[in-house]
């Protein structure tokens, strides 16, 4: 009993690190469990929306393939190998995959042509063992918002939907899983939520444009919703997007989303406010998320205990974290069996 709750509890972690290496952290966290893990960016990789020179002259596609494998080996199980791959934003494959367009080229290409290139980009990442995408960048972003500068869409809830769902179409038809981010739709962020407690404000008649995007996108068929580190007074005044249940609900029960629920960072001060890792974890579990983005350094394995203590001490409902581990295991087995 105590072990199938302690494989789940590690199920439903991501951890992100920034150099294609396995660590000793990872190395146990895909031993006792874990069947996720995100390649990611430095800060300032992030901060500038582009990868290091340095990056870009030194890693191989056999390096995406190696780690994959071995990703896979250690966790004797299908894994989920997730990155930052946006439309015109973080692109963390930089010149491995085929450049799809610039944002600005976006406006001029078709649906179908949109679609395609996004499939052939994708194509190539699957066959590096890439299967999860976080993107695309669904926020309808009319006001200042620092944090989705150079990463985001525009202002036109229509060309935002259109980009978006072509987007979708090309890269799922390739088999990797994409995931609309970020729920409920960030039109106005003022504060980095990485740094700060971020806050968009205003009645929920100012999301309707972002909410009927997030429709379109889970009628398309999206994998993946990931919930953002703000919190929408709107809704829930207490807690970040990510950590809320009133938030989560929305997409689940009033949109009907079935699929995976990725939280965001929870590292970020925007969605921790004051809070433990620990605690963070087993909220937006509570909350409703499936799977847990956080760093390879945040303490995998007392995040995991305290996810387990809670289901002891009746804070956290056993079923909710099987479930959720059991989501993330079949997606991962799903989209690998996809594989060619």
């Amino acid at each position: 009993m105590s072990s199938e709750l302690h494989q789940a509890a590690y199920s439903v972690l991501l951890p992100a690190f920034g150099d294609l290496r396995l660590d000793d952290n990872v190395r146990r966290y895909l031993n006792r469990g874990g069947v996720s893990i995100l390649l990611g960016e430095t800060r300032d990789e992030y901060v500038g929306r582009d990868m290091s020179p340095a990056r870009k002259s030194t890693e191989t596609q056999a390096d995406f393939i190696n780690i994959a494998a071995e990703a896979a080996a250690l966790a004797g199980a299908p894994v989920l190998i997730a990155v930052d791959q946006e439309l015109g934003g973080i692109e963390r494959l930089h010149q491995l995959v085929p450049a799809v367009a610039s944002r600005e080229q976006l406006k001029g290409l078709g649906d179908q042509d949109i679609e395609q290139r996004c499939f052939e980009m994708a194509s190539v990442a699957r066959s590096l063992g890439v299967n999860l995408f976080l993107a695309p960048i669904v926020d309808v972003v009319t006001g200042a918002n620092p944090w989705l500068h150079n990463r985001h869409l525009g202002a036109d809830p229509l060309e935002v939907s259109r980009v978006s769902c072509a987007f979708i179409r090309g890269v799922q038809r390739a088999g990797v899983i994409a995931t609309a981010k970020h729920f409920p739709g960030h039109y106005v962020t003022e504060q980095d939520p990485a740094i700060a407690e971020a806050t968009v404000p205003g009645p929920l008649e100012l999301l309707d444009d972002n909410l009927e995007v997030f429709k379109q996108v889970i009628a398309t068929g999206v994998q993946a919703v990931m919930p953002g580190p703000a919190v929408f007074p709107a809704i829930d005044p207490d807690h970040s997007a990510s950590t809320s249940a009133k938030v989560i609900g929305v997409l689940r029960d009033t949109l009907g989303f079935g699929g995976l629920i990725i939280s965001d960072d929870l590292d970020a001060v925007s969605i921790l406010r004051g809070h433990s890792i620990t605690d963070t974890a087993v909220a937006s579990l509570a909350a409703g998320a499936h799977l847990l983005l956080v760093s390879s350094e945040s303490g995998l394995d007392a995040i995991a205990e305290a996810i387990v203590a809670a289901v002891h001490e009746g804070v956290l409902e056993r079923q909710l974290l099987l479930d959720a581990a059991t989501k993330v295991r079949e997606l991962a087995a799903a989209n690998n069996d996809r594989r060619s």
